[in-house]
């Protein structure tokens, strides 16, 4: 589809949008059309009668509630405020070379410049209208630069189809007046991680839809269709009284209703909106557009890991990584390192990266960052007690000592409420603290133990394949499914039990402080919007438990220490080197029941899994 026919096609599905409205009107108009008609018929003297009587008065009655309940449901829909994504606000004085590389390529396109520039803790990047007429301190403050008679920067905000006689030439508005330029919205990872040309060819394709959102007719259908979405949200909000719920639930029905009929069109007139913008971004950097796609599937990638691997932890503990985005720097270089995803890496660093368009990344990063930890894991919205930020070189001390140690003293508090002994004898003292033996010794399955003894490594490995093809292999396997389910089984439901007490008792989320944009998220209790993780499992739980109750033995006994991997998250250094051979003989131990490949290893690395531990 080429740009006219994408424009085109954009146009003719909004005309079908507003047609649609017009209809509405039509249908709510109608009772009073009617009742007019009767009126006048009969102060003329044309009709006559108690029956035509009759009709005029019910027609009325059904006029003047027909126009109240379109009233209703156009109150409603004009002064319900669409939903916005939060973001953090960019004015141009914070970022001026990022601007004039916006306006530059608003020119090279032959489209209208967006009205401001936002950033979003994530990989993608958008235009959005914030038109709305609860939307216009929140534009004039992204803008920079408010307007003396109170509209955004950018525009008329209330700019629509009533002048119809508008002209688009090249993408702008030719005549009559213009409807505000929507925000550019961009996605704070690739600030960092791109170089300067990369982001402009990533961006050709975003700021060249502003060329059809500059079309009246498009903007109107738009603004119809939010709208209508947004009063679907209101009636559908809970806490209000029998009234109130009886009327929103009646404007719910209507705006449903209007919804359906306009969904498909309103898909296709972005179709062709999206297609047009397409079509005209092929003539700026083609070339380079196509290589910065695939930073851009990096980025998401490193991005991915940098937030589930590395920030989620920080974030259950109450602190939130303050540079999240140069965090994703060195999580992609290592993934391409490791990888060897990208040739010629070195050189490509060697260019200038798009943060050098800011005035202060610093604080645009934290405050990004931030904002991610909102979006993401449901934080406040500023520090305080219990909510701090952490930077990077203070991860490892900070945040990775302190998960071991609390998944450890989590892990003993579960092992006491079960009474298991501290000690492994029950004739013998028990230490006089918290041991990693005590934990071996209970996952140990006792049938393993006594088909192991001494110097029977090997047979144990070989155990199943060697038992008879029928009633040894199963009678070894209910073995050891029973030793599982009483031992590692029962331990991980005890976990996860005191995980859900721990977060039940959780002081509730803060109430949003000031105005912004995304206040209305909170208040309706809808974020996070991304759950990060799914619900881990009770066997998933325990292995991370057991885990980090041998990195606490190996800090404590053997001079191990906390580190930082950027694409796995918290990590164990021995001598300086990552202990990457420690899962697969932890999850030995819990799924299997045998102990003899961990403690092969503690012994290897100089572990002391008998000495009582420090725990917090």
């Amino acid at each position: 589809m080429g740009e006219e026919a994408g424009a085109q096609a954009a146009r003719s599905r909004a005309l079908a949008v507003l047609r649609i409205r017009g209809r509405a009107l039509a249908v709510a108009l109608l009772p009073a059309a009617v009742a007019v008609v009767l009126l006048a018929a009969a102060a003329t003297g044309r009709v006559e009668g108690t029956a035509w009587a009759a009709a005029r008065w019910a027609v009325t009655v059904l006029a003047v509630l027909a126009l109240a309940a379109a009233a209703v449901v156009a109150l409603v829909v004009a002064r319900a405020r669409p939903a916005l994504s939060p973001t953090v606000p960019i004015s141009e004085a914070a970022a001026p070379d990022l601007y004039r590389l916006v306006r530059d390529l608003a020119d090279r396109l032959d489209v209208p410049a967006p009205s401001a520039i936002a950033l979003t803790p994530d990989c993608d990047s958008w235009l959005e209208d914030r038109t709305h007429p609860a939307h216009g301190a929140c534009a004039r403050r992204e803008a920079g630069a408010p307007q003396g008679d109170g509209r955004p920067a950018g525009g008329d905000d209330d700019a629509d189809d009533t002048d119809s006689g508008t002209r688009i030439r090249g993408g702008r508005p030719v005549g009559g007046r213009t409807p505000a330029a929507p925000v550019l919205v961009i996605g704070s990872p690739f600030l960092w991680w791109m170089r300067v040309g990369e982001l402009r060819a990533v961006l050709a394709p975003v700021v060249a839809g502003t060329g059809p959102s500059a079309h009246p007719d498009i903007a109107a259908a738009r603004r119809f269709v939010r709208g209508l979405d947004a009063a679907v949200a209101v009636a559908s909000a809970s806490g209000r009284g029998p009234l109130a719920r009886t009327v929103l639930g009646g404007v719910g029905w209507v705006a449903r209703l209007l919804l359906r009929g306009c969904r498909m069109h309103a898909a296709e007139m972005e179709r062709g909106v999206a297609a047009a913008a397409a079509e005209r971004a092929q003539t700026v950097d083609y070339g380079a557009r196509i290589v910065a796609q695939e930073q851009v599937g990096l980025a998401y990638a490193g991005w991915d890991r940098l937030l589930t691997r590395v920030a989620l932890p920080a974030w259950r503990m109450g602190r939130w990584p303050s540079r999240l985005d140069a965090g994703v720097v060195s999580a992609l270089t290592e993934l391409s390192r490791r990888d060897r995803l990208a040739e010629g890496f070195a050189s490509r660093l060697g260019e200038r990266p798009a943060c050098d368009l800011l005035e202060e990344p610093g604080a645009v990063d934290e405050a990004a960052s931030l904002l991610a930890a909102r979006l993401f894991h449901g934080g406040p919205a500023e520090s305080g007690p219990g909510w701090t930020p952490v930077a990077w070189q203070e991860y490892p001390d900070e945040i990775v000592d302190r998960k071991w140690r609390m998944d450890a003293a989590r892990l003993h508090r579960v092992l006491d409420a079960l009474g298991v002994s501290r000690s492994f004898d029950p004739e013998a003292p028990d230490p006089e603290g918290p041991t990693l033996g005590r934990v071996i010794d209970h996952l140990t399955d006792p049938e393993r133990a006594a088909r192991r003894g001494p110097g029977s490594r090997e047979a144990d490995e070989h155990y199943v394949a060697a038992a008879p093809a029928d009633e040894g292999r199963e009678d070894a396997d209910e073995d050891r499914e029973d030793s599982d389910e009483g031992r590692s089984g029962q331990l991980a439901a005890g976990l996860s039990a005191e995980l859900a007490r721990e977060e039940a008792a959780a002081p509730a989320r803060p109430a949003p402080t000031g105005q912004s944009p995304d206040d209305a998220l909170w208040d309706d209790g809808a974020l996070p919007l991304f759950p990060l993780q799914p619900p881990r499992s009770g066997r998933e739980l325990l292995a991370d438990h057991v885990s980090a109750m041998v990195c606490c033995a190996a800090m404590d006994t053997a001079g191990a220490t906390p580190g930082l991997d950027w694409l796995d998250g918290p990590s164990l250094l021995l001598g300086g080197e990552r202990a990457a051979d420690l899962t697969p003989r932890v999850h030995t131990l819990v799924e299997d029941g045998d102990p003899e490949p961990l403690r092969t290893w503690l012994t290897t690395q100089g572990i002391r899994p008998e000495k009582p531990l420090r725990l917090v």
